[in-house]
């Protein structure tokens, strides 16, 4: 059971994502708020909830500066964008801002329902789509972004690679075990020798570091 707040000013997407959490986390008290000065007295008003699910365009919000005045309001609670929006950048300043994670409005019931549960269990969700996403044109400047030196990756081990590829892919550490069949625990240990040996602070700059890498060339080696 949890406690989670859904802020977004159209009525017909909040009884969407209702539904959604509904269904998927039976049980669970859930607010509902259309602008962010509601949005700011209730999670002040709310201390233990588990989850803000924030619209990045409702009335107040002003872009990505709603989430920061959240985030500084209330530092512990959890925020996601949920948002139709779609370029990569605009993800990626969401999460450097402090979002757990990015929905699109467009992802389907059950994709909502794995990114809230991947949340809820303390991971980042990023829609691998538009991470891993290349416009003609931009090939350049997103070169540029990845920061990873080809004599880090080649210090991590094949299975560290493998891990790596699916973390960009928007695996939790539960279903990259079960995809590549080892303990969670062994996971976890790779995650951290990863984020050691490409020198990042977390989880969430690695992926962005790495999501335009070619794995097969290095996996073949």
């Amino acid at each position: 059971m949890y406690k989670i707040l859904i802020a977004d000013d159209h009525p017909l997407f909040r009884e969407a994502i209702h539904n959604v959490i509904q269904d998927g986390f039976p049980g669970s008290e859930i607010l509902e708020t259309a602008d962010l000065d509601s949005a700011l007295s209730l999670t002040l008003e709310h201390d233990d909830l588990d989850l803000v699910l924030l619209d990045l365009n409702m009335p107040g919000m002003h872009g990505l500066n709603g989430l920061i005045n959240l985030r500084n309001e209330a530092p512990t609670i959890p925020v996601v964008i949920v948002s139709a929006e779609q370029d990569k950048q605009i993800v990626l300043q969401a999460i450097t801002y402090g979002a757990c994670g990015f929905i699109t409005k467009s992802s389907p019931r059950a994709q909502m329902t794995e990114a809230i549960e991947q949340i809820l269990n303390g991971n980042v969700y990023l829609p691998s789509d538009i991470i891993r996403s290349q416009k003609a044109g931009t090939r350049q400047s997103q070169h540029n972004e990845q920061s990873i030196p080809p004599e880090l990756l080649q210090a991590l081990t094949r299975k560290q690679l493998l891990v790596l590829e699916r973390m960009t892919k928007g695996e939790s550490n539960k279903q990259i075990a079960y995809n590549l069949d080892i303990a969670e625990t062994t996971v976890k240990a790779h995650v951290s020798a990863i984020l050691r040996k490409l020198n990042v602070h977390n989880r969430v700059q690695a992926i962005l570091s790495a999501g335009d890498i070619d794995f097969t060339a290095y996996l073949r080696r």
